[in-house]
């Protein structure tokens, strides 16, 4: 059947980001750092290499910025006001409707990194751009995760096509075209059933 076939492709998924995660813990010895209590440590020597040779001036890094870089931050930054109250609608949505359905909370801890901080080589406007960045990206993840643990509850059935990146959880779901199971997914309550 179909649906064995896609499940399959659903665990080779998992399979690649747990190797993808092995990578980069190779990365830690190549580049000469640990990662300690969520803090990147360098080692020394690469810390002065990162912090003398490569670290570029603030004002230099503004002075000569391309102008069209120049013209987007207003763009670029007024995202925040929007990604702020979404911030705050989905927290208050968690706290007050998870509960409710007994669905785990998603933690802030596990989709918010801001590494970067730890680099050397970047001056002040580039680890506040950098935190920006994470800070909008962390977001969307974050935001993709509560309602894929909303959908596992009250719409656990895959997408008829595969064109888009369905939610972590979608390899539990009833196919597209499979009433029985979606029947007995949703009445079992299955996806958060407190134990």
């Amino acid at each position: 059947m179909n649906s064995d076939r896609i499940n399959k492709i659903y665990q080779s998924i998992e399979k690649l980001k747990n190797d993808l995660k092995a990578e980069y813990e190779k990365l830690q010895v190549k580049y000469d750092f640990l990662i300690k209590n969520k803090k990147i440590i360098f080692s020394e020597e690469i810390k002065s290499y990162q912090k003398s040779r490569l670290k570029e001036n603030v004002f230099s890094y503004i002075f000569t910025a391309n102008i069209k870089n120049l013209v987007s931050v207003p763009f670029i930054y007024s995202i925040i006001f929007p990604a702020i109250f979404l911030d705050l609608i989905l927290t208050i949505y968690q706290f007050t409707a998870f509960p409710l359905y007994w669905i785990p909370r998603v933690s802030r801890k596990e989709y918010f990194v801001y590494d970067r901080r730890f680099l050397k080589y970047l001056n002040l406007l580039q680890k506040i751009n950098c935190l920006y960045c994470s800070y909008v990206n962390w977001l969307f993840l974050f935001s993709v995760e509560i309602w894929s643990r909303t959908e596992q509850y009250w719409c656990p059935i895959k997408h008829s096509t595969g064109g888009y990146v369905e939610g972590r959880y979608a390899n539990h779901y009833a196919d597209y075209w499979d009433p029985d199971k979606f029947n007995e997914i949703f009445n079992e309550n299955i996806c958060f059933k407190k134990k």
